[in-house]
């Protein structure tokens, strides 16, 4: 068992949280068929099996996380000895209560050691201390692990996104009520 902290990120986190091997690997993709007919757009998703495995980019560039990091609503941070392994960062919406998680990063090397867990609860915990009513989690259509994740979690599949990310890539939406 890997030992670590969860707190909130200081300044002189963010250099070593932009260094992380923000990429990861997939054997899966969540493939989206559209069927567009009159008067109706049908979207389905369905995992598919890729033929090999695949890297996956990071869908930003980790590096402007040292410019966005203070506009975010929540920024938390897995350290270990003093060094940071993994963050997780958040946006509120007030009107709607609810609270967006938009990265949740682990260095490869720790990932399946329940840093992500640990990430993914401390935001959680953060929403319910703002009275946020659902959380909801985004990731790419290639994101095995954050799937997985979410579904572990119990978040359900919410929505998705055509051509979010500046990759140009699908991003899917998993949200959960928060008690």
């Amino acid at each position: 068992m890997t030992l670590f902290e969860v707190r909130p990120a200081v300044a002189a986190d963010i250099p070593r949280l932009m260094a992380l091997d923000h990429s990861s690997v997939s054997d899966y993709v969540w493939q989206l068929e559209l069927r567009r007919e009159t008067a109706q757009v049908t979207a389905n998703f369905r995992e598919v099996r890729l033929p090999r495995t695949v890297d996956v980019k990071y869908p930003r560039n980790p590096l402007a996380l040292g410019d966005e990091w203070m506009r975010r609503d929540a920024v938390m941070v897995a350290v270990q000895d003093g060094t940071p392994i993994g963050y997780v960062c958040a946006v509120e919406e007030h009107a709607s209560a609810v609270a967006w998680v938009t990265d949740l990063v682990v260095m490869p090397e720790l990932r399946l050691k329940g840093v992500a867990s640990a990430l993914l609860t401390a935001a959680q915990d953060w929403a319910l201390e703002r009275s946020v009513r659902r959380l909801i989690l985004e990731m790419m259509s290639k994101n095995q692990g954050c799937i997985r994740l979410a579904q572990k979690f119990g978040y359900e599949f919410c929505g998705y996104n055509d051509q979010y990310y500046p990759t140009q890539d699908v991003a899917l939406f998993f949200g959960r009520a928060l008690k």
